[in-house]
């Protein structure tokens, strides 16, 4: 399964902290098949096929084709000092 750095835990809890009504929520992502790769965005709640992994307070929801292309890498994130954030995938360890 997907796994968290703490980095990455932290930007998705302060993207999720962005968007109004989405509190409870996370960050979503689906895989959009061929090049494009992987889009991510904030979600007030999965969708109900979505696996949900969670680190700390921090709620990722994974579309079932990212889930399967997903599961064994590491989610990573970058912070900038204006609030951008990166995130970056690796190979669990």
């Amino acid at each position: 399964m997907l796994t968290l750095t703490q980095t990455a835990a932290e930007a998705v809890e302060e993207l999720v902290a962005r968007v109004p009504l989405a509190d409870e929520g996370g960050v979503r992502i689906r895989d959009t098949g061929g090049s494009e790769g992987f889009e991510l965005s904030v979600a007030p709640a999965p969708g109900p096929a979505d696996t949900v992994v969670t680190e700390g307070g921090a709620r990722v929801f994974l579309d079932e084709r990212a889930a399967a292309a997903l599961d064994d890498r590491v989610l990573d994130a970058e912070l900038s000092n204006d609030g951008a954030v990166r995130f970056a995938l690796g190979t669990q360890g």
